[in-house]
């Protein structure tokens, strides 16, 4: 795979992933499944449980993790301005048309579209997240399929977050701690 071909497929996938970062996960999944082996789902699951304790946008880091992975630096590079690259475009266009065409029925409707394909992109990854993190498919027994330490983080800290909201950082360290005290 060559800088270009790192630097289109990205470009695809921020062209085609509306609604944030999390709604490249899937694409960087169909990446995984098309690899020959340099990356795995189970990568993707590590590099996202990085990318989202990292400081900047997921999908830029996700990005840049796979073109590292792939190509070194350069590779890291090519992939995070694939990513990007269509968004600054959209939006520049965007941006010099919507005055015109903000009250334009199409418009409204194209943008009405657009929101059930984010929900669906971004339950889409959620669902990919949950099963990383939860499922042991090479699980030699029945009663291992379940990561049972993961889902008791899972369902500790979904309860906290739901009960206490506070800063999302604090459960960040907290599940790191917890990895590292379960020893996973």
């Amino acid at each position: 795979m060559s800088l270009l071909y790192l630097f289109v497929t990205f470009f695809r996938t921020g062209l085609f992933a509306v609604g944030g970062g999390l709604a490249t996960l899937p694409f960087i999944f169909e990446i995984a499944d098309n690899s020959d082996g340099w990356l795995t789902r189970e990568m993707v699951g590590n590099m996202l449980a990085v990318a989202q304790s990292s400081p900047g946008a997921i999908g830029a880091n996700l990005s840049a993790y796979v073109g590292l992975r792939y190509a070194g630096i350069s590779g890291a590079y090519a992939a995070a301005l694939g990513l990007i690259a269509p968004s600054i475009i959209i939006i520049i266009i965007i941006a010099k048309m919507l005055k015109a065409f903000k009250e334009n029925p199409i418009v409204k409707s194209l943008f009405a579209g657009f929101r059930p394909a984010a929900a669906g992109l971004l339950s889409a990854a959620c669902f990919g997240a949950i099963a990383l993190s939860l499922w042991n498919a090479a699980a030699p027994v029945w009663y291992e399929l379940l990561r049972w330490k993961e889902a008791l983080i899972f369902v500790v800290l979904f309860f906290l977050i739901y009960k206490f909201k506070k800063h999302p950082v604090i459960y960040i360290f907290a599940a790191g701690v917890a990895g590292v005290v379960l020893k996973l």
